[in-house]
């Protein structure tokens, strides 16, 4: 059981890292917000990053369980359209500025590669989701097409805070029903 001085600390650095970034949040900002001492979050985690990383992992985990839920009630042939429905769920009430793995792998490509690489492993996590999800709706030529619903969705993260939520998720799904109409009924 985790406790609650822990699930504090977690839940205040990825709100203050989502919202201002991982640099410009401070230890003392995260220790005053949760309501605990520095010494415990130290207790707790043994730099910052390693905060940072585990709040990347936690939020991970969420956002997973999450498309794997929709995806796993989903009528057969729907299993594709059902994770999109469940990223957008997700980007609508957790993700409104865009996607946290995101945003680490910017702030970190250059200053820490063990946080990089966690979050581009995190990205290729929702690919091989996107490829299980389209082999169970058996639709051919997966890795191509998983590509291509990947890179609708990763768009739909990175222009999110340009375009805000509401149309840009309607037409992330339309786009995907028509990359999935095409190979269903256009295929060779």
């Amino acid at each position: 059981m985790v406790s609650p001085k822990r699930s504090a600390l977690l839940s205040t650095a990825e709100r203050l890292f989502y919202q201002q970034g991982f640099h410009a949040t401070g230890i003392d900002r995260i220790v005053a917000e949760a309501g605990v001492v520095r010494m415990t979050l130290y207790n707790n985690f043994s730099s910052k990053g390693a905060l940072v990383a585990e709040v990347l992992n936690d939020r991970h985990s969420r956002f997973l369980e999450a498309l794997d839920a929709e995806v796993e009630q989903a009528a057969d042939g729907d299993a594709t359209l059902a994770l999109v429905d469940a990223h957008s769920q997700w980007v609508g009430e957790f993700s409104r500025q865009g996607c946290i793995q995101g945003k680490a792998m910017s702030e970190f490509g250059e200053h820490d590669a063990a946080i990089h690489k966690q979050a581009v492993l995190a990205k290729k996590d929702v690919l091989v989701r996107i490829q299980s999800a389209l082999a169970r709706d058996s639709l051919p030529g997966q890795d191509s097409l998983a590509r291509r619903v990947f890179l609708v969705l990763e768009g739909c993260n990175a222009v999110l805070p340009v375009l805000g939520p509401d149309a840009l998720l309607a037409d992330t799904r339309k786009a995907i029903e028509e990359l999935i109409w095409n190979v269903r009924f256009k295929a060779p």
